[in-house]
């Protein structure tokens, strides 16, 4: 399994705008991408403006594919003038 995880920090005030396209993209790419196993959006009512992903894919190809797919392409174009800051982090070996 390869494991993705996604800082991202909102403008202020953005979240209702954002949040509605995260959740999209997020249930679109477990329906429509077989090597998409999971995708978290968790959130911090304490610090509305923190989003946290978590992605699971069968390996790295599986997350080169739901980067390159149209609905990803639709939501990062869209949510980009949203987002003050964005961090990825990678790896490769997953063990449960």
């Amino acid at each position: 399994m390869y494991a993705v995880c996604v800082m991202l920090r909102l403008k202020p005030g953005k979240q209702e705008e954002f949040m509605p396209m995260m959740l999209k993209n997020a249930k679109t790419s477990l329906r429509t991408e077989p090597d998409c196993h999971r995708f978290d959006v968790a959130t911090d009512s304490a610090d509305p403006d923190a989003v946290f992903l978590y992605e699971l894919y069968t390996d790295r190809a599986g997350f080169d594919a739901h980067l390159a797919s149209e609905h990803f392409l639709i939501f990062d174009a869209a949510s980009a003038p949203l987002l003050a800051d964005k961090a990825v982090v990678t790896f490769d070996t997953v063990m449960s």
